[in-house]
């Protein structure tokens, strides 16, 4: 298989290069398109993976770029199921058959696939649904998991794409003709409002000092739904975007590290020492806020300046609770693999271009937000149910370690 990479860049879309998936393994190469060599302002499209040379560049899974406009579980399942109902021809194999199920509309990021002269691959499943559409796409999604989807239900949610973000349920949704959103649902078998949670997670990172994406809780019957403002798309043009995962370009199991980004940062960032800060801050709001499902495909850079990356918004920030840790993989402070404690994290301080008075000072911030977790869910209208399943996120030994220092 032979398909034409595209990249939309300064309002219009570019010829980048050619990717050759074997059809029988997930061994892909690269090659850039000399004419994008040649241009003064190329870049390349995944700066660890794929630097700006010509010849070809051979992995033996899919380029990290490349990768991250694929679905995620979630979208895994529903590409499965459209299968099976014979919604889509033909079965996906390669992780590249994945990317190119995918809606071109909702694909995350800026890169676009084609064969020869034809369109922008997507398949022909429908537009982004209104968001006053919640109620029929979290019907369509609990019939997934209740297994009796229809073919509607199935072409309804791959219309509404399926980006980054994990096995929970998930659509893009319109906001206006300038922006698009992702909304996740609950689930059946949840047995806390994590909806909830998230939304609330994401005011107190903002009273932080914490950039996040914006987001709301919007209320349907008696369950509620998140929904995330996507900032890869601006009025309409799409912003380039790789993951942490992919800044690194590290081996598929490795967890990697908060400071092993920093040293990303430091490699292909923009405005380096405010993003180095900016993280440093994200990491003890993590821990702090117990937001445990910050694997570094939840870290995201979008490209602003030609060939430089930024720390994009955070997307994902989601408390859990002391019982359900044992469950989640978080991303090490540092490559040394210590005991995580506030001692250790402002150890690290420097690794983020911080002197110990700042790096005291944005803890104290961060501290004092996330003291403020039940005033700031009542402000919500939260339900004490709601927030007394959340206590343990918000109320443990790092708080009050984190206390006692800021004194």
């Amino acid at each position: 298989m032979s398909i034409e990479v595209h990249i939309d860049w300064s309002g219009q879309t570019h010829f980048a290069g050619h990717l050759h998936a074997d059809p029988r393994s997930n061994r892909v190469s690269f090659e850039y398109d000399p004419t994008w060599l040649g241009r003064p302002d190329a870049f390349s499209i995944d700066p660890s993976s794929l630097p700006l040379r010509r010849g070809m560049t051979h992995g033996a899974m899919l380029f990290g770029a490349i990768q991250d406009c694929g679905p995620d579980r979630w979208g895994r399942i529903l590409i499965e199921r459209a299968v099976r109902k014979q919604v889509l021809a033909e079965k996906p194999y390669s992780d590249m058959d994945h990317v190119l199920s995918l809606n071109d509309a909702t694909r995350i990021g800026a890169l676009r696939f084609r064969e020869g002269d034809g369109p922008f691959l997507a398949p022909d499943i429908g537009n982004i649904p209104p968001v006053i559409e919640l109620g029929a796409l979290l019907r369509a999604a609990d019939a997934i998991h209740g297994e009796t989807e229809t073919a509607r239900d199935l072409r309804f949610l791959l219309g509404a794409g399926s980006p980054l973000g994990g096995a929970r349920p998930k659509a893009v949704v319109r906001l206006s003709a300038d922006h698009i959103a992702i909304a996740k649902f609950p689930k059946p078998d949840d047995t806390r409002d994590i909806a909830a949670g998230e939304i609330l997670a994401f005011t107190l990172a903002r009273k932080a000092g914490i950039q996040t994406a914006e987001g709301r809780l919007i209320a349907v019957g008696r369950q509620n739904i998140s929904v995330i403002t996507r900032f890869d798309r601006k009025k309409g043009s799409r912003t380039p975007f790789i993951s942490g995962f992919t800044l690194l370009g590290l081996p598929k199991d490795d967890p990697g590290a908060y400071t092993l980004l920093a040293d990303g940062i430091r490699q292909f960032g923009d405005q380096i020492e405010s993003d180095l800060h900016e993280l440093w801050r994200r990491l003890v709001f993590s821990l702090l806020a117990s937001n445990y499902d910050d694997h570094l495909r939840n870290h995201a850079f979008l490209m602003q300046e030609r060939g430089r990356w930024s720390l994009a918004p955070a997307y994902d920030l989601n408390p859990v609770p002391e019982i359900e840790r044992g469950r989640m993989n978080k991303t090490p402070v540092s490559e040394d693999d210590e005991e995580v404690s506030i001692d250790n994290v402002l150890a690290v301080a420097p690794r983020f271009a911080l002197r110990p008075v700042e790096a005291k000072r944005i803890l104290k911030q961060v501290f004092a937000a996330i003291s403020s977790w039940r005033q700031t869910g009542r402000k919500f209208s939260l339900k004490a149910t709601t927030l007394d399943a959340y206590a343990s996120a918000f109320e443990h030994p790092l708080m009050k370690e984190a206390g006692r220092l800021v004194e």
